[in-house]
């Protein structure tokens, strides 16, 4: 089995959005390269730099993708489409959009709590990671003990209010050392969790 993981683009203050959900300037280096990067899922083609491009290859290995549900309206649910198609489950206590799914094949499960999301999750991965999307599903798996690795793409700008990547959380975390991958205009960093420093907590 795979890791349990996040990652955000995220501002030198902390923010991984504006109050409304924009990115801005976080994602600029998605476009700021040579190389032609398409990732199954996207109808998009990023132009990132050489590092860049390589990490990001480098990391794309989740073999499924838990979402919260105001990142899946937000998106629309990437019109059906996942980020690197692959199977994923929306944490939500509310039904699906009624002109939900918007193609046939659509591979989205809606769930209702975080235990079944993950148990569901592991199954549709099986050796591939999990990804986690929506600083609010990050912020329950860090409180339940059951995210393995954290990443930030460090933008270096100031956003000076939005949403943050860590916020609520029960208790202090602990991390071992970052993998530092250094890209134009952006820092790529990853840290494993420093496991038994933070008992699992009920999951809200």
């Amino acid at each position: 089995m795979g890791i349990v993981f996040a990652s955000f683009s995220t501002s030198l203050d902390g923010f991984i959005a504006r109050p409304d959900n924009h990115v801005g300037p976080l994602f600029d280096w998605y476009w700021n390269g040579d190389v032609e990067v398409t990732p199954p899922g996207y109808p998009i083609t990023f132009h990132m730099t050489a590092a860049s491009a390589a990490y990001w290859k480098e990391v794309s290995t989740e073999g499924a993708f838990i979402t919260g549900r105001r990142l899946f309206d937000f998106t629309s649910g990437w019109g059906g489409s996942p980020p690197n198609d692959s199977p994923t489950f929306v944490l939500t206590h509310r039904p699906p959009p009624a002109d939900w799914p918007p193609r046939p094949d659509a591979p989205f499960t809606f769930v209702n709590d975080l235990e079944s999301a993950m148990t569901q999750a592991k199954e549709a991965a099986g050796d591939g990671d999990i990804g986690v999307a929506g600083p609010n599903v990050a912020q329950q798996c860090l409180n339940a003990g059951l995210l393995d690795e954290v990443r930030i793409d460090l933008v270096p700008v100031l956003l000076g209010s939005g949403i943050r990547y860590f916020d609520h959380l029960d208790e202090e975390v602990g991390f071992e050392d970052p993998i530092v991958v250094e890209g134009n205009r952006v820092t790529h960093l990853r840290y494993r969790v420093k496991k038994g420093q933070c008992p699992a907590s009920e999951v809200r």
